[in-house]
């Protein structure tokens, strides 16, 4: 996949006065193409971000002082989630003062379990579990699916591979942007600290080679995902 140029020539932190630095881990447990594809979608978005991957062997660590300087960091899917949370465990504390402090996190898919808690980075008023085996779930298997959902009373369909479904405090405050067609919470915005956490279970990220890898029939939604982005920074 070709990366666009936004991301690609970058060189060194975040200068005062810079573009706002958004930030995409990737690393060896990274399925090819998640990074990149949502490194693509914050760079086509109109926030105007300086989009750089971070992670092992990535030009910019993980770490506490990349963190600090970041305006976004975003997970994306891929990997399972016991075999990604002893990875970035190490940066929970970092990840959650980028939020409290007015900073924004994105989860897409495995993105969205990490928001969680158990185990996770502890930013939802509550918690996460897979949809799947929820009652009334229309896909019922981990391999890659279209499913339907409820984007802000628009019927759309997504590419999804056993996403999260957000279990959320009741009275929360946020938006809840989409539903399953159990009515289960598919994507949501919501605050921590003066921060906001934007999540996902399907990918809007996706682009046309995630669909003809699959086999599945073409449905873009990546309009929802800048959706998503402008609602996270609002």
């Amino acid at each position: 996949m070709r990366l666009p140029r936004p991301f690609r020539r970058s060189r060194g932190p975040a200068r005062p006065g810079a573009a706002p630095l958004a930030l995409v881990r990737r690393g060896p447990d990274a399925v090819p193409g998640c990074a990149e594809s949502v490194a693509s979608l914050l760079a086509s978005s109109r926030h105007g971000f300086d989009v750089r991957f971070t992670g092992h062997g990535e030009e910019l660590p993980l770490t506490a002082q990349t963190l600090a300087a970041a305006t976004l960091y975003a997970e994306p899917g891929g990997g399972e989630l016991d075999a990604v949370w002893p990875v970035v465990r190490r940066v929970r504390g970092p990840v959650r003062d980028l939020v409290a402090g007015g900073g924004r996190y994105l989860g897409f898919c495995l993105g969205g379990y990490l928001a969680g808690a158990t185990p996770g980075f502890g930013l939802l008023p509550g918690d996460t579990d897979r949809w799947i085996g929820t009652r009334g779930a229309t896909v019922n298997h981990d391999g890659d699916a279209l499913v339907r959902i409820d984007w802000r009373g628009r019927e759309r369909t997504l590419f999804f591979q056993d996403g999260p479904r957000f279990l959320l405090d009741p009275g929360s405050a946020g938006s809840v942007l989409a539903r399953y067609p159990n009515d289960e919470i598919a994507a949501a915005v919501l605050p921590f600290g003066a921060g906001r956490v934007g999540v996902v279970g399907p990918h809007p990220e996706a682009g046309p080679d995630w669909f003809a890898d699959a086999g599945l029939p073409r449905a873009d939604a990546r309009d929802l995902g800048h959706q998503l982005i402008d609602e996270v920074m609002a």
